[in-house]
């Protein structure tokens, strides 16, 4: 077995793939709508889905916000300079909630960023992404 995918109710279908794709640089893999139940999926990722897991955005269609409850984490994205990935994500309008820095607890260099319906996407250095706390 493998990790496929993670969905995520959005509020934008178009506001949300262009964070995923422009800000974060991944890649609109896929799209369809369901017109009989009203909802539009669109899948985003770093490669081919029989590659590795991607992240699926769900659109249902009149909804326009979700309450995000307080189970929800993060995903975490591997990148090969942190510093650079967070001024690069500011300089494209994203938002940096966490600026690079180690975790609180450990060495491992960190930072969080959120997408446009509030998401939090962990970044951590490639050099850090298997160590935990480090």
């Amino acid at each position: 077995m493998r990790v496929l995918h993670t969905m995520l109710r959005v509020g934008d279908l178009d506001r949300s793939i262009a964070f995923y794709t422009d800000v974060l640089g991944m890649q609109l893999i896929r799209k369809s709508e369901n017109t009989e139940y009203k909802y539009t999926l669109a899948f985003v990722g770093y490669g081919d889905e029989s590659q590795g897991a991607v992240i699926e955005l769900t659109y249902n269609w009149g909804q326009s916000e979700y309450d995000l409850g307080n189970a929800y984490g993060h995903i975490a994205l591997e990148t090969d300079d942190i510093y650079a990935t967070c001024e690069a994500i500011k300089a494209k309008g994203g938002q940096v909630t966490r600026e690079a820095g180690p975790v609180k607890g450990g060495t491992t260099i960190i930072a969080f960023v959120k997408d446009p319906d509030g998401y939090s996407i962990e970044l951590i250095n490639k050099k850090d992404s298997g160590k935990g706390l480090g």
